[in-house]
Formats: C-alpha cells, sequence, structure tokens
C-alpha cells in the first residue's frame, strides 16, 4: 500500500481494492485494460452481482464466464461525503458514492466526478472512465453530455 499524511502529518497507508481474491482478479486484469466486465451465468445467463464471486447468486452454479459491459447506465441512489471516512480522502472532499445500475443489469458501486457533488442525480445518464493508479484502474463514471 502506498502511504499519504493526515491532518496532523502523521503517515498512514491509503485505501487500496482487494486484488488478490480469486474470483476478483479477471475483473482487475480487464479493468486495467479499460474494460468494464461481469460475471455472467453459463446456466441460467443472469448477470453476478458485484464483488465478484465463486458461484452464480441465483442458480448457485459455479459455471460463468466474464462479459464486457457497454459502461453505462443511470445513478440508482449516491451519498455526498463532506468530511473524510480516512484520512487518504481527505484531499477529495466532497465526492459522492454512487450506486449505478448499469445497462446490462448489474449494479455497482463508484464514484460520479466531473461534476460537482451536487450535480448528481438519481436517474442521471453516465459512462464509464478509468482512474490508473500505479497498481491498480478503479472504473468511475462521468455524466453522459
Amino acid at each position: 500500500m502506498s502511504e499519504t499524511k493526515d491532518s496532523r502529518g502523521r503517515a498512514v497507508s491509503k485505501v487500496e481494492p482487494f486484488l488478490e481474491e480469486l474470483e476478483a482478479k479477471p475483473f482487475w486484469a480487464n479493468l486495467r485494460e479499460h474494460k468494464l466486465t461481469a460475471q455472467r451465468c453459463k446456466s441460467c445467463g443472469k448477470f453476478f452481482t458485484y464483488p465478484p464471486q465463486g458461484s452464480c447468486p441465483h442458480c448457485l452454479s459455479p459455471d460463468y464466464e466474464w462479459t464486457q459491459l457497454s459502461g453505462k447506465g443511470k445513478v440508482y441512489s449516491f451519498v455526498t461525503y463532506n468530511r473524510a471516512w480516512h484520512p487518504s480522502y481527505q484531499d477529495k472532499v466532497p465526492y459522492n458514492v454512487s450506486l449505478i445500475d448499469l445497462e446490462e443489469g448489474p449494479r455497482l458501486l463508484s464514484n460520479v466526478i466531473n461534476c460537482a457533488p451536487d450535480q448528481v442525480k438519481i436517474g442521471m445518464s453516465v459512462e464509464v472512465i478509468y482512474e490508473d493508479n500505479e497498481n491498480y484502474t478503479l472504473p468511475k463514471f462521468q455524466p453522459i453530455k
């Protein structure tokens, strides 16, 4: 983990995703290539929910494939943080945490960026953009213009 400093100058680790989870490795690898993907069950055809998992949440089949998604969706719900929940977020406030309903069906927790936090609205059409970090890439969303 990389480090940042809190408001008192103390070193704190930045929050990073769990990159080594077996089921999630393809998700993170695809994001590095700027591909948003989700698991789709080969038995019932339904998309898995996030985070990635070992068997279908609908029929419990362990037989699935990774499917590329359009990256388009709508804001289902969101909250705006005006206080950092962790010191590594103190330079990001205010920021939102949003649930995005993707066109294909899965719902993903992310952020809507490239607009003011008070401009994020339920039902807003958004598209994925990728935030490349040193060891991983995050899917973020921006309003469709």
